[in-house]
């Protein structure tokens, strides 16, 4: 069975869907499970491996939508997550709350 290794999150310091409210409780999440969390600001040098994440795993367009988290295990697999809700920053605050209340989540704690 493969092992959290890390979780990673794209995301932009500017966007509010991403700062405080993804980064902050994927920090937490990423605490409690005892993994790193990787931070790929989309205005950084990061750009390169936010795309290749995106693009490979995630909810990839041209112009992507993010907050996008990931779940990257031992074995080599990711696993995406969740992507903010361009409807409004409640609805991305409910899905990330979502995700934490998850059964996945609640594997991962366990584990």
């Amino acid at each position: 069975m493969s092992k959290l290794k890390a979780i990673d999150i794209v995301y932009a310091n500017w966007c509010p869907h991403c700062v405080p409210t993804a980064v902050e409780p994927m920090k937490k999440a990423a605490a409690q499970l005892g993994v790193p969390l990787n931070l790929y600001d989309i205005d950084t040098d990061a750009v390169r491996k936010a795309d290749e994440l995106v693009e490979k795993y995630g909810d990839w367009t041209p112009d992507y939508t993010i907050p996008q988290v990931f779940l990257e295990f031992d074995d080599g697999k990711v696993q995406h997550v969740l992507t903010g809700q361009p409807r409004g920053l409640a609805y991305t605050k409910q899905a990330i709350d979502d995700f934490l209340r998850s059964d996945l989540f609640r594997s991962l704690s366990s584990a």
